[in-house]
């Protein structure tokens, strides 16, 4: 019998006040990972620098040379510069065409430092959203370790914030039922993880401002974060057909439902991104990125919605059906910040992108066109 072991590290246990929901003798119906971290990494950070233009042919690619001449400076040390790079692209929510480059640092300290050597920060707060030709937004999150987890179907996989691992764990216990992503969080040991709900005033900024302003919206307690991936590169013909008719139709329309529909659900916004080699050609590599504003507003979509309900009963009868030799992998971050551990601004950019959908009046700000 393969040996399973805690998704929380030794050194992040902790006497629980809040129970874990693991069921009595669980047995996982399938294997998953998860990174571990030297004991010194004490928060991460995952950074989303984005730009909006009106339409995939509109894309110039200079402002993905412009990020690019940032994350691969030359001029930042080598102890500061990215632990991964990763392009992507959307057509966002609100309607524009949407380039992002995700990147991890492996501390907050890491980050400052980057942004100062690379310029990135003097650029970025020069920026004048009166003479921009498309939009520009900066989204960066610093989770502390115990408001983090992550998990991975191949112990080999470097996705994300795992290229930053010193190790990786065995099989773990606490995945197959409801509540499993919550009983990996560290801090959920101790504290219900209670959100802010309902909306905030966008502090006088009209519609017709979200193009011609720098908007900063604040963060927001314990929000939500959720980045799930899937990678099909390895794939044989079979399971690449069984995965691409099956399984990523009903992924296609979960997140689509969260997109344009996810103010039911407590998600404030959400993005299907295709990840892009650096001339932005897509490859096969696709990851989810959303924002809820609480854990248990993610939990419940999860546990009853039905467009997830059809991704987790596909995903199962095809792990089933593949068994080990599964090649395509899955893997997915979920981080729980502090208002202080969230930035989020927004130049120039299309009502409804992002966290501006947290500001009150957000059917304003989720129209199209200003």
């Amino acid at each position: 019998m393969t040996e399973l072991e805690p998704s929380i590290p030794e050194n992040l246990r902790t006497p629980r006040t809040v129970p874990a929901t693991v069921p009595p003798n669980h047995t996982p119906p399938y294997p998953l990972f998860t990174s571990r971290y030297p004991e010194k990494v004490k928060d991460l950070v995952m950074a989303i620098m984005g730009a909006q233009y009106a339409s995939a042919d509109s894309n110039d690619g200079l402002a993905m040379q412009t990020i690019s001449s940032f994350t691969g400076s030359d001029r930042v040390p080598e102890s500061a510069r990215p632990t991964l790079q990763e392009p992507a692209a959307v057509v966002d929510k609100s309607g524009p065409y949407t380039i992002a480059m995700i990147v991890y640092f492996p501390s907050r300290q890491t980050y400052d430092e980057w942004a100062e050597t690379s310029g990135f920060r003097a650029w970025w707060t020069a920026l004048d959203p009166r003479t921009q030709r498309h939009g520009w937004f900066l989204e960066v999150f610093f989770p502390s370790v115990d408001r983090f987890e992550s998990i991975l179907t191949h112990p080999d996989m470097h996705e994300g914030s795992s290229n930053i691992r010193s190790a990786v764990s065995k099989p773990l216990i606490e995945h197959g039922y409801w509540g499993s992503m919550r009983d990996r969080l560290p801090l959920s040991q101790t504290d219900e993880l209670a959100g802010e709900k309902g909306h905030r005033s966008p502090d006088g900024v009209k519609r017709s401002d979200t193009r011609t302003a720098r908007i900063r919206v604040p963060g927001r307690e314990n929000l939500a974060v959720i980045r799930s991936g899937q990678d099909w590169r390895s794939a044989k013909a079979k399971e690449r057909a069984l995965y691409l008719n099956q399984l990523q139709p009903a992924l296609t329309d979960g997140m689509n439902f969260l997109r344009d529909h996810g103010a039911e659900t407590g998600c404030y916004s959400n993005r299907f991104m295709q990840v892009t080699d650096t001339a932005g050609n897509g490859v096969d590599r696709t990851f989810g990125l959303g924002y809820f504003d609480e854990l248990a507003s993610l939990e419940a979509w999860s546990k009853s919605h039905p467009t997830h309900l059809r991704i987790f009963g596909g995903f199962m009868k095809y792990a089933k059906e593949m068994g080990e030799e599964m090649a395509v992998r899955f893997y997915h971050e979920v981080l729980v910040l502090t208002p202080e551990q969230q930035f989020f601004e927004y130049v120039s950019c299309w009502p409804g992108t992002g966290m501006l959908t947290s500001l009150s009046g957000r059917e304003s700000f989720n129209e199209r066109n200003p």
